[in-house]
């Protein structure tokens, strides 16, 4: 366990080095969003019964924030070592592919945690929060997280430059985090939009986490959790596949 446990701090200590880029501007990115959507359509919306928008806006920005920095931990390490060249620090010890995937997506859950923490610090002054179900909070936070970090894995190892990894994350992660119903309720789209809506898998990620808070979703969480574990089981696969073939890595 000694060159995973090596791995794992050298990744936390690497974006934890830089927090005010990792940690403190995407807690202020969440802010902004909070400042401003809450304060146009607080008055003029509500999704669940006696629940405030700005206090159903909440849990969608911290698990936005998880995600979208669970994954660029892992892909922005991969890209980095790639280009500068001291990948091969990382390939040249005796390191398993499970412990290169071990290190990488539990960097990745610290750092998404980390920021998601920081996202419910800054914006529980503004709402009412209440805990209805937190063991599900923390399952698919864990769940969501280790999911991200492992498509960052997964796209850090198939890019060969940064325009190719900013394609990945600008055409997939981002459309995929924002048309999840992080700002709003799938039931107030028309039925093609929600039926688009469930094939996202971010949906049932975030969907699954603000019922932890509210005890309502639009989704039961268990049919969302199955569904999230089936997709990180499936990614996971992939990435390990590809770490043990040396994929792009190994040349």
């Amino acid at each position: 366990m000694i060159g995973f446990r090596t791995l794992f701090y050298k990744e936390v200590l690497r974006f934890w080095k830089v927090a005010t880029q990792t940690i403190t501007a995407p807690v202020m990115t969440a802010m902004l969003y909070l400042l401003i959507f809450g304060h146009v359509l607080e008055e003029h919306v509500q999704v669940f019964p006696g629940v405030r928008y700005t206090a159903f806006l909440i849990p969608g920005l911290i698990m936005m924030s998880v995600l979208q920095n669970a994954f660029a931990n892992t892909s922005s390490s991969l890209i980095q070592s790639k280009i500068t060249g001291n990948l091969v620090f990382v390939l040249l010890p005796p390191l398993s592919h499970w412990d290169l995937f071990g290190a990488y997506v539990l960097a990745s859950v610290v750092r998404g945690l980390a920021v998601g923490a920081g996202v419910f610090v800054i914006t529980v002054w503004f709402a009412d929060l209440h805990f209805a179900a937190p063991a599900w909070i923390a399952v698919f936070a864990l769940v969501g997280a280790g999911m991200l970090g492992t498509l960052g894995l997964i796209a850090g190892i198939w890019a060969e430059k940064f325009d190719q990894l900013a394609a990945f994350q600008n055409f997939i992660i981002v459309p995929a985090t924002f048309l999840s119903g992080v700002f709003y309720s799938i039931h107030s789209l028309p039925p093609f939009w929600q039926a688009v809506s469930r094939f996202n898998p971010f949906f049932y990620m975030i969907d699954g986490f603000r019922y932890g808070f509210f005890g309502q979703s639009d989704i039961d969480p268990v049919t969302s959790l199955v569904i999230v574990s089936a997709f990180f089981v499936a990614v996971a696969a992939l990435a390990i596949h590809m770490l043990k073939r040396g994929y792009k890595l190994r040349h």
